[in-house]
């Protein structure tokens, strides 16, 4: 799983294509599902509805065989009819009347489906179109449906194939065509509406399964007929993958005269669809396997599938495609940029085109020199900074300044001056342990105002007629790392170029103070005899010089510029000194330095 991961955002290629295959199969899923689920539940919705339009269908076919057949029923208005069943002794003219009408009706009406036309009065003595006149070996009201007829004789009864036919129970008598459906109805005298008997009419069950045959669901799907209680009448042949759901299952369902449900079996779900017959009261059940009514919605499914399927296969074609002329100016810049990142500076690239990756490699080419032009630049100033320290370093161990301080010492001695003499010795000693700092460049603003102090006391023993000086630093900038020799030369050229030339003596006052948050301001002011324009001009010109090291000779503007390169090689351009002065008047040197409390001292 790691490796699956590193391996996708290790390369913006395989970044680019699993992104597009996001972008394009969720959308494409959405919409696949989206109309998968319309088409099922439309789909489902028309199978559902036209499997019940064929049901109500069944349903007036078998009410309409049942209405036809009852017409039959007018034959209890037939005199003759009712003579027989009212009278106890044979008649022969009214059993051959009876047997006419029989005739008759048939031959006015179509009834292919009725075996038989059975009378029978209430004492068992009855007449019919196979069996002629008979009588019945036991009492007719034994019979429950003759019972019933009895109790209410408005009713007619249609006794389903699963139970016996009524005379057929009470004589033993048994159709050669198998099981039928009877009707029953009474016989009842015109006046006083007493019942005198009943017309049985036998329906052949093919009269009524032909419907159910005839009629299927999808493919494997059947109708078949149940009582009210579930309990199969008429039931065509089914596969044994999907049978005929039996009564227990089945009555629970059945509490409304039509619907649908689905029964979840032991097997695979099924359909089930069912109404009811008005004539009979009989269910007419459609049952099909779920799978065969959305067989179209599940080819939908597939057609969308495969449509995602070569849609993302397109896409990913197409994505490659793109990504080879779009990809290959990235990586070949990436190379380059490896070789860059090695330190191979001289690798290029030519981009293409005008769009963006064209223009990030101009980009990078711009950026290849600017670092060479900076890396050039930085090895310039690495130079300029070893030169500046190393004049700084021969500032420091002046030969010329040792030996006159040296000489100042001896003869101190031999006046016999002791006590200036330690002082004399404790100043040096103090100056050179400061401007050496164990190797250190930075020191703090309060060791480099003690070493231009101690710088003063020395050079005042030597020069006492001509120098006096006065040091005044805020104590708020006294921890603040400088570079070292920062103040000294300054100190130096006011002292021989300022205050030496002069015939009366001459003050140096060395100031600090903080002027912002982040920027600290040293003054070195003298009185000494100042600088004439043109020369204070040239002071300038070439303190702002970038070559360091030059002829000087020692002259003035050696020590300033040395100074101002310095501050500006660590500090920036913002900073550094600015030089002031008018003939007769004295000098003014600022130096602008940044407040950085984090530099090591």
């Amino acid at each position: 799983m790691n490796k699956l991961y590193q391996w996708i955002f290790s390369s913006l290629r395989t970044k680019m294509l699993t992104m597009f295959i996001i972008l394009t199969s969720i959308p494409l899923a959405t919409v696949g599902w989206v109309a998968y689920q319309k088409s099922y539940n439309t789909i489902t919705d028309y199978s559902k509805a036209a499997t019940m339009i064929v049901a109500d269908q069944l349903a007036r076919d078998i009410d309409v065989l049942f209405l036809d057949t009852g017409k039959l029923f007018e034959l209890e208005n037939n005199p003759a009819v009712v003579r027989f069943l009212f009278s106890q002794t044979d008649s022969y003219s009214d059993a051959k009347d009876i047997l006419m009408t029989f005739d008759s009706y048939r031959d006015t009406y179509t009834y292919e489906g009725i075996l038989n036309i059975s009378m029978v009065n209430l004492y068992g003595r009855g007449i019919s179109e196979r069996r002629g006149v008979f009588a019945l070996q036991q009492n007719p009201l034994r019979n429950p449906h003759f019972k019933h007829l009895m109790n209410r004789p408005d009713d007619i009864l249609i006794i389903p194939p699963t139970e016996a036919n009524p005379l057929d129970r009470l004589d033993g008598f048994q159709y050669d065509e198998g099981t039928v459906v009877s009707m029953i109805a009474t016989v009842k005298q015109r006046i006083t509406r007493e019942v005198i008997g009943y017309i049985v009419i036998d329906v052949a069950e093919e009269a009524i399964s032909q419907f159910t045959n005839s009629t299927s669901i999808a493919k494997t799907g059947y109708f078949y007929i149940a009582d009210p209680y579930g309990t199969p009448i008429v039931a065509p042949s089914q596969p044994e993958d999907n049978p005929v759901l039996t009564a227990d299952r089945l009555a629970p369902l059945l509490h409304q005269l039509k619907g649908s449900f689905v029964h979840q079996g032991t097997g695979k779900p099924q359909f089930v669809v069912y109404t009811t017959s008005a004539q009979t009261g009989w269910k007419i059940v459609g049952v099909v396997p779920v799978q065969e009514i959305v067989r179209d919605a599940h080819d939908i499914r597939q057609l969308i599938i495969v449509s995602v399927g070569l849609s993302i296969l397109f896409i990913v074609g197409l994505y490659f495609f793109i990504t080879a002329r779009l990809t290959r100016p990235i990586q070949i810049l990436k190379r380059k940029m490896r070789q860059a990142a090695s330190g191979y500076l001289e690798g290029k690239v030519y981009p293409k085109g005008q769009d963006e990756v064209a223009d990030l490699g101009s980009s990078y080419n711009r950026m290849i020199e600017q670092i060479k032009l900076l890396i050039q630049q930085s090895v310039l100033k690495q130079k300029q900074i070893q030169k500046a320290e190393l004049r700084t370093l021969q500032a420091q161990i002046n030969p010329h300044f040792l030996y006159n301080t040296l000489d100042s010492i001896v003869w101190m001695a031999e006046a016999g001056k002791n006590k200036q003499v330690v002082q004399l010795v404790q100043a040096m000693s103090r100056f050179f342990r400061i401007s050496l700092s164990k190797g250190r460049d930075w020191i703090t603003v309060k060791e480099e105002i003690e070493h231009v102090r101690n710088y003063l006391v020395i050079q005042q023993t030597r020069y006492r007629d001509i120098l006096d000086y006065d040091i005044q630093v805020d104590n708020a900038i006294t921890h603040v790392p400088i570079l070292k020799m920062t103040l000294q030369p300054i100190v130096e050229n006011a002292l021989y170029h300022g205050l030496k030339n002069q015939r009366c003596k001459g003050l140096i006052r060395i100031t600090g103070r903080q002027v912002s948050t982040h920027t600290m301001i040293i003054d070195i002011i003298d009185d000494g005899v100042g600088i004439a324009p043109d020369t204070l001009e040239k002071l300038r010109a070439r303190m702002n010089e970038t070559q360091l090291i030059a002829d000087d000779n020692g002259d003035s503007g050696y020590g300033l510029h040395n100074v101002q390169q310095r501050i500006r090689l660590y500090y920036g351009d913002n900073y550094g000194i600015t030089l002031s002065s008018e003939p007769h008047e004295g000098t003014h040197v600022s130096i602008r330095i940044p407040i950085q409390r984090g530099e090591s001292a």
